[in-house]
């Protein structure tokens, strides 16, 4: 049976929070992101038409844009309006996947033979407006790559249908760009011989493409000719990923074991944004060495940021570690994930700490994991008796 995938993406989200609360936002110039030397998290499209991006540094956001309003954002704030559509969602689609805190994949294959898929997507889209307040994009087609490419072509408030027939018609005059995985370096390499359109790149022989670009090579080939097969993953918030560390010896060195948890807090913020998670929940546990066994846990804003996520586990710590007594096991676990890059959580970092995230996570990834750390956690060294739980259900 041909499949009918819809992708669903929320306009300028961070935005149309704000503006929910704050009609004088609209129609404005509007810049989510933080501080003069931090960089745009979101903006609106009136910004946009300045020449606005994502990513950019706040500086040069106004450099070409000097009227437009920046606002630091609400994590907080997003991350319950982002509930409250996946609870709209969840209650109406087959299928369900969370792909980030503002866009989702539906499965409604084989819908057409009782209701047609696009009207009942239409409908859905309505019911998030009405519910929330919160304008919504969609296109539905064979396959997730070519409906997120279509919600993309759709937005701002609108939306596409792509039969199978009309797939390559759709995609061939686009950019390369277009295309999920290809990238500025991607883009630049391939513009310089000349392949520009979608057409183009799937004309080439994917071995070719391969060779240019390395193993993504053909990932990318397919998708320029409208193939892919993944499925949609049913999304859950009690996925999480956990490390914990076993001493060889009982322990009461503070210093030690706060050098333990700052290590474990890098390795699984490195996992997150590989695997391209953000965490909403972080918990400690430790064990003495009576087998006493203690946790703490707290919500916080979507991240992935070994920063931020460091404070919160060392504050948790301070408040469980009360006994003064010797500990036999200390763990942490990160849970309530949802698909993300760290570039979601933008509102107090520099452009500095983003290139210095990027570079470090290159090291990490073509070395190991402790090819390059904080000198505050290298006391962490992962043992026989260090357990890595990814998604863990």
């Amino acid at each position: 049976m041909e499949r009918t995938i819809v992708h669903m993406d929320l306009d300028t989200f961070f935005v149309s929070c704000e503006r929910l609360g704050n009609s004088k936002l609209e129609g404005i110039p509007l810049i989510i992101g933080g501080g003069d030397r931090g960089v745009v998290a979101s903006c609106s499209y009136e910004a946009r038409t300045f020449g606005v991006r994502s990513a950019m540094p706040i500086k040069m956001a106004l450099r070409l844009c000097p009227q437009a309003k920046v606002m630091k954002g609400d994590m907080e704030l997003y991350s319950k309006l982002s509930h409250d559509v996946t609870e709209v969602i969840q209650e109406k689609a087959p299928i369900v996947e969370k792909a980030s805190i503002d866009e989702f994949y539906l499965d409604i294959t084989g819908m057409d033979k009782f209701y047609g898929g696009y009207k009942w997507t239409n409908e859905l889209a309505q019911s998030i407006t009405k519910e929330t307040g919160l304008p919504i994009s969609f296109a539905l087609s064979i396959n997730k790559t070519v409906s997120k490419i279509g919600t993309g072509e759709a937005k701002p408030k609108g939306n596409l249908e792509i039969p199978e027939n009309m797939v390559r018609s759709f995609l061939n005059p686009l950019s390369i760009q277009k295309i999920p995985m290809v990238g500025d370096v991607t883009f630049q390499l391939l513009s310089r011989i000349g392949i520009r359109t979608i057409q183009t790149l799937s004309e080439m022989p994917a071995e070719v493409l391969q060779r240019m670009i390395g193993k993504n090579g053909i990932d990318i080939w397919k998708k320029a000719n409208g193939i892919d097969n993944n499925p949609v993953e049913p999304y859950t918030e009690r996925k999480s990923i956990s490390t914990e560390h076993t001493f060889s010896q009982d322990t009461i060195d503070i210093p030690k074991l706060k050098s333990i948890l700052i290590g474990m807090v890098e390795k699984l913020a490195f996992q997150l944004r590989s695997e391209e998670w953000l965490t909403s929940t972080v918990v400690i546990k430790i064990r003495y060495s009576n087998f006493d066994t203690e946790t703490k846990q707290c919500k916080i804003a979507y991240t992935s940021a070994d920063h931020m996520l460091t404070k919160t586990v060392t504050d948790l710590f301070n408040k469980v570690y009360q006994r003064r007594m010797r500990l036999r096991l200390i763990g942490i676990r990160f849970s309530g994930l949802v698909r993300g890059t760290y570039q979601i959580n933008l509102f107090e970092d520099t452009e500095e700490m983003l290139s210095l995230y990027q570079a470090m996570d290159k090291m990490k990834s073509r070395y190991g994991f402790d090819a390059v750390m904080r000198c505050a956690g290298a006391s962490f060294k992962p043992n026989n008796k260090s357990e890595i739980l990814k998604r863990k259900l």
